[in-house]
């Protein structure tokens, strides 16, 4: 891990071939600089173990330190540019530990690996992330397969709890999910996609981080439709998984079956 100042308003650390540029880290103490440079470090690590390379050679990293919170990171979005970045809105006296166990930053470096998809297709990047970011957290031994499993599960209570009042179709509701509060349906539906995604891969031999991998190194692109996304994943698998879950997903009312012993196998 290799640190340099920039200016003085910015912090730069290459993690693979990564040059990650944190804006704001000045604005801590000594020791928060070294507890958020070297989370940011380790996360992006663990992801890209998971995940494979990151295929862009910045990745801008935006602080916003608060002075009360009450969780390591209580809000974070993409910021969609070029190259994209994340904006972390982070408790200034979080611990390592404390910021390691939060699934916040997993999940948005997820985001990276999938384009931007229209509104109607955020069922499938929230449901990408929201997987993936307790697949990561579980490969790289943060939480134990036991957590993992339950951690589904308990998503998947929450959007099944939430499709009995959010019953519109699942494509419709992902973009108008903000005004009627959505999300947890949204994006727990999303990840019961790619769970099953990854039951079916397993078949194979196949995993759905092993196709990302592929995709990052052939097809991402800045923006995309579902369906070009869900075609590229399939190509790549040389299987018809994505498309046969796509067309029982993107306009479905209901929440699916997936057992605790199904997540297990996982």
């Amino acid at each position: 891990m290799k640190y340099f100042w920039l200016l003085l308003l910015t912090y730069s650390l290459q993690v693979s071939a990564v040059d990650v540029v944190i804006h704001n880290l000045d604005s801590l103490t000594t020791k928060g600089q070294k507890t958020v440079a070297t989370w940011i470090n380790q996360s992006l690590t663990k992801t890209q173990n998971t995940l494979g390379p990151l295929q862009q050679s910045t990745l801008p990293i935006y602080l916003k330190p608060q002075y009360f919170a009450f969780e390591p990171v209580p809000w974070a979005s993409v910021k969609r540019d070029n190259p994209d970045g994340l904006e972390l809105h982070i408790d200034r006296y979080a611990s390592l530990n404390a910021f390691t166990k939060d699934w916040t930053l997993y999940h948005e470096l997820s985001h990276l690996y999938l384009p931007l998809l229209p509104y109607s297709g955020f069922w499938l990047s929230e449901g990408f992330a929201s997987y993936m970011q307790n697949v990561i957290m579980r490969d790289s031994g943060v939480i134990s397969q036991a957590q993992f499993v339950q951690r589904l599960n308990a998503g998947f209570e929450r959007a099944r709890l939430q499709t009995k009042t959010k019953q519109q179709p699942l494509n419709k509701l992902s973009s108008d999910m903000w005004k009627q509060r959505a999300q947890q349906r949204v994006y727990w539906t999303g990840a019961a996609f790619f769970a099953e995604a990854d039951l079916a891969l397993q078949k194979q031999g196949k995993s759905v981080a092993t196709v990302i991998k592929q995709y990052q190194k052939c097809c991402r692109t800045a923006r995309a439709s579902a369906k070009t996304l869900i075609k590229d994943l399939d190509k790549l698998s040389r299987s018809s998984i994505f498309t046969t879950l796509y067309a029982q997903y993107n306009t479905r009312i209901d929440f699916p079956v997936i057992t605790k012993t199904q997540l297990n196998s996982l």
